[in-house]
């Protein structure tokens, strides 16, 4: 089976259109805040977390609680489990009941096609997991493609790399996650921008992060180390240079793209709902705290 040619980008953007989602973006911006032309999506990477309960949840909150809380918080959310294995239609179409019109679920590309075949002869299950998200509809956002560390950019990874976002579906939005600094190269850069996709802004142990753009949104993660954090309750490692940082690279480049996504995982700073919301803040967002949104018996 044979995959579109990924010639052009989807025109416009995919976007709730009910009163709700309207009121939301139009309150999403401080007033004093810089006027930008990017439409500004943050979140976390997963949701079921039981640490988060009592902190981030509400006390004695059930599993089955949990994401139609986080969307009324947050407004995108990155998938872990699509890593392992292409999601049933009924858990998809699950998400998509449980969160609001405006959410995007931001999705890993199964390990499948990125670690096992990187990326070669794989056109097929591709396909597939694009097909396997389509009951999200404008719900579904970005495909992360996350390679791992060993794969190296050499002519032969570079020609692989282009014939696989050639073969992406077109209306698929694919980032791509390099872990390894040869990576980050203008030539790169260049085919990437060649075939829409964009280039992953990581924070991870010693990888130089880029700061380039290579398609009209970004894709940002801040991942951290598992050993340095065991429960994910609180903040537990001062990130204020990092956040300073980041924000000054943001600022410079968002007249440049229509929409950006960025993802906090728990071990960057011990608790990634309170990491994300400082990021907001930073940016000029209306920050929600979960607290406000406890039932009142809860506050007390």
């Amino acid at each position: 089976m044979t995959l579109p040619q990924r010639e052009e980008r989807r025109d416009g953007d995919r976007r709730g259109g009910d009163r709700r989602g309207r009121e939301r973006r139009e309150g999403d911006r401080r007033t004093d805040a810089p006027a930008t032309p990017a439409r500004i999506r943050l979140g976390t990477q997963g949701w079921s977390y039981t640490d988060w309960v009592g902190t981030f949840y509400p006390p004695a909150s059930r599993q089955e609680d949990y994401l139609p809380f986080y969307g009324q918080v947050f407004d995108t959310v990155e998938l872990d489990t699509t890593f392992y294995h292409p999601p049933k239609p009924s858990v998809v179409r699950s998400w998509a009941r449980h969160t609001p019109a405006d959410f995007r679920f931001a999705a890993k590309v199964p390990q499948r096609i990125t670690h096992e075949a990187k990326l070669t002869k794989i056109s097929e299950h591709m396909n597939e997991f694009v097909r396997a998200l389509d009951p999200l509809g404008e719900k579904r956002g970005p495909l992360l493609v996350q390679m791992p560390a060993e794969f190296q950019r050499d002519p032969g990874t570079e020609g692989v790399l282009d014939r696989f976002l050639a073969a992406c579906p077109a209306e698929a939005m694919i980032a791509v996650e390099f872990r390894h600094a040869s990576w980050h190269h203008e030539s790169v850069y260049d085919l990437l921008r060649r075939r829409r996709a964009a280039i992953v802004w990581t924070e991870w142990r010693d990888l130089p992060r880029v700061a380039a753009v290579t398609a009209d949104f970004l894709y940002l993660r801040w991942l951290g180390t598992r050993a340095d954090i065991e429960r994910y309750t609180h903040v537990q490692i001062e990130r204020g240079a990092s956040f300073d940082a980041w924000e000054r690279d943001l600022r410079h480049v968002l007249p440049e793209v229509r929409e950006v996504y960025g993802y906090f995982n728990n071990h960057w700073a011990g608790h990634s709902p309170a990491s994300t919301n400082e990021l907001k803040q930073r940016l000029g967002l209306l920050p929600v705290e979960p607290k406000s949104l406890w039932p009142q018996r809860e506050l007390f």
